[in-house]
């Protein structure tokens, strides 16, 4: 068996693995209404850096984007609902049988704990923004998941699923399969990707040959 081009993987959970934009949708009762609040929060994040409980920050985009408050709290108590990607169990499985596995999201402890369970795949790590103490684009949530897996960024592949990881990724060394599943248009100076997919099956091509 040839031996795989990277000796860990690195997703990004809520967008890259699993379908919470159809959570949010859902629970705004609107799928506009549900992405504008999710794209809301999404800068709020990105912009935080430092960790801030993400309850709150899911809160105050429901406020920004006219949606009552209380909303965030439907949407915690939903998180055992998301869904993955209908290829994800199989990807995974076949990248598990070569590569370690590793999830880095912007997520709170509790949350992020059960929303990798979701994708009903065992991973070598997890990292939450709580427990890394910033959000991503900050290095810190990557080089976390990194120092867990014990390998260096050359070594592995980081699998975005929003455009902001773009940065976070790029910046620490890794290099970069975009799993665009939503279309999110990246900024002008975002770093390219190595590849750019809407779905993740060229993933296992790129990793085991």
């Amino acid at each position: 068996m040839t031996a795989p081009r990277y000796r860990a993987i690195l997703f990004d959970l809520l967008t890259g693995l699993l379908d919470s934009w159809s959570l949010w949708e859902r629970v705004a009762g609107d799928a506009e209404q549900g992405r504008r609040w999710r794209l809301a929060y999404l800068a709020k994040t990105y912009a935080q850096n430092s960790y801030r409980p993400y309850e709150t920050l899911v809160r105050d985009a429901a406020d920004e984007t006219g949606l009552p408050a209380t909303l965030a709290d439907r949407l915690a108590a939903s998180y055992g609902e998301i869904e993955p990607w209908p290829e994800v169990k199989e990807v995974l499985a076949a990248l598990r049988e070569s590569c370690r596995l590793a999830v880095v999201t912007n997520c709170s402890e509790a949350l992020g704990r059960i929303a990798a369970a979701r994708v009903g795949i065992a991973f070598d790590a997890v990292v939450t923004a709580e427990r890394a103490g910033h959000y991503k684009p900050h290095a810190r949530p990557y080089r976390l998941a990194l120092d867990e897996l014990g390998v260096a960024a050359a070594e592995a592949l980081f699998v975005a699923g929003s455009a902001y990881d773009l940065f976070g990724a790029n910046a620490v060394g890794l290099p970069i399969f975009w799993h665009d599943r939503i279309g999110m248009a990246a900024p002008d100076d975002a770093p390219a990707p190595l590849a750019h997919y809407d779905n993740l099956r060229p993933l296992v091509s790129m990793v085991l040959g």
